[in-house]
């Protein structure tokens, strides 16, 4: 059993399953994925995946603005806050800082940042941070802003080993991508050894970086399963155990997704004794 724990399902590539978001998900569903989080770069995108976890029992949303997505007017607090919770958000993001890219001035990232923060704490939701080339920066507003006992989760972590252990300290989970079966993701694949196994969850953030053998495609939530199967190589376990630590993961951190656990998840959880 797998969870797809950060995907665009409203950004899905034409050339996969035709563009329906349906016949992705069942196909994910052949391969155990049991479990998504559809992930807004928008508040005005948040409707249209909200949509898509009503039509399906196992999407849960988040709400938020990506770092790099320029809007006309920057979200208020208040707007982070009800728009999460009139569209019942389990997260708020993704959020964060990226220093690669020039598109949003850093002043106004480190300041819409702030705001999902002061939402996600006062709301005390998990946040899901994407964060790149801002190791500092994003390392202060969590240490000003997170309740440890909330905490979140660095997205798509492709920093180093001492930032992913500073964030768990802070009560946050690292969630691995496609990037990690990469051929030059050395690195990626030592915090897959090296970083404890019930801090970890799994990802694709498709339709973006499929993941070996799968690279020049678009990517789909099915594909979540080579990330496990990275991980467990790496660390000399089975698939399944890395399945089961990271759906309890999951369903820990995300906590209003919990209830919305297949029953038969929550009926395996409870066997490992890995219940959230």
């Amino acid at each position: 059993m797998f969870v797809d724990s950060h995907c665009h399902l409203d950004r899905l590539d034409p050339r996969t399953h035709d563009g329906d978001v349906a016949a992705a998900l069942e196909a994910a569903r052949a391969r155990d994925v049991r479990q998504f989080l559809a992930i807004a770069v928008t508040l005005e995108e948040v409707p249209g995946i909200a949509a898509i976890a009503r039509d399906h029992d196992d999407v849960v949303i988040s709400a938020g603005v990506h770092p790099l997505h320029r809007v006309p007017e920057e979200p208020s607090v208040t707007a982070i806050k009800e728009c999460a919770e009139r569209f019942e958000a389990v997260a708020i993001g993704e959020t964060g800082l990226d220093y690669h890219y020039d598109g949003v001035p850093r002043e106004v990232q480190l300041e819409r940042f702030r705001r999902h923060l002061i939402a996600a704490a006062e709301l005390e939701l998990p946040v899901i941070i994407h964060t790149r080339e801002a190791r500092e920066d994003t390392l202060a507003l969590i240490r000003e802003h997170v309740d440890p006992r909330v905490g979140g989760v660095l997205h798509c972590f492709t920093e180093d080993l001492d930032m992913a252990r500073e964030a768990v300290g802070h009560g946050f989970h690292i969630s691995l991508s496609g990037i990690v079966t990469f051929r030059n993701a050395a690195s990626i694949r030592e915090l897959a050894r090296r970083l404890p196994l019930d801090r970890l969850l799994i990802e694709t953030d498709s339709p973006y970086l499929a993941p070996v053998p799968h690279r020049g495609k678009p990517n789909e939530p099915a594909w979540v399963v080579e990330v496990a199967e990275c991980i467990a190589a790496e660390r000399g376990i089975s698939v399944e155990e890395v399945a089961m630590q990271t759906t309890a993961n999951f369903y820990r951190l995300f906590k209003a997704a919990a209830p919305e656990a297949p029953a038969e998840v929550r009926e395996a959880l409870a066997r490992s004794g890995l219940v959230p």
